[in-house]
């Protein structure tokens, strides 16, 4: 299983957006809210989404990636990556735990 790992190491190597000079302000002015999630990749966290009107649904997992209208999302249970549109969110919370496992922070 160690492959599968590494094959999605370089994955999101290769998916990373890269920041520099030339990047949009809305990814490097932590005013806006991709520039402010991408200084927590890496990080367990719970995401509040406002679908419809009025109905909220939730995901946790650990900030892969931010670009201008996503977020990517690494699930605990499945391991799988979930892309969210970023316009959605309504609530993120944050968590400074690196050890989460076996525990419920949320």
């Amino acid at each position: 299983m160690p492959e599968i790992h590494n094959a999605d190491n370089n994955k999101r190597e290769n998916r990373d957006v890269q920041i520099n000079e030339n990047s949009p302000e809305i990814l490097t002015n932590s005013i806006y809210t991709p520039a402010f999630l991408r200084q927590n990749i890496g990080k367990l966290m719970r995401v509040e989404f406002l679908i419809g009107t009025n109905n909220l649904t939730d995901r946790i997992g650990i900030l892969e990636d931010v670009g201008a209208s996503y977020i990517l999302l690494r699930a605990l249970e499945s391991n799988n990556v979930i892309y969210a549109d970023i316009y959605s969110i309504k609530f993120i919370t944050i968590s400074d735990y690196n050890n989460y496992m076996g525990n419920r922070y949320f």
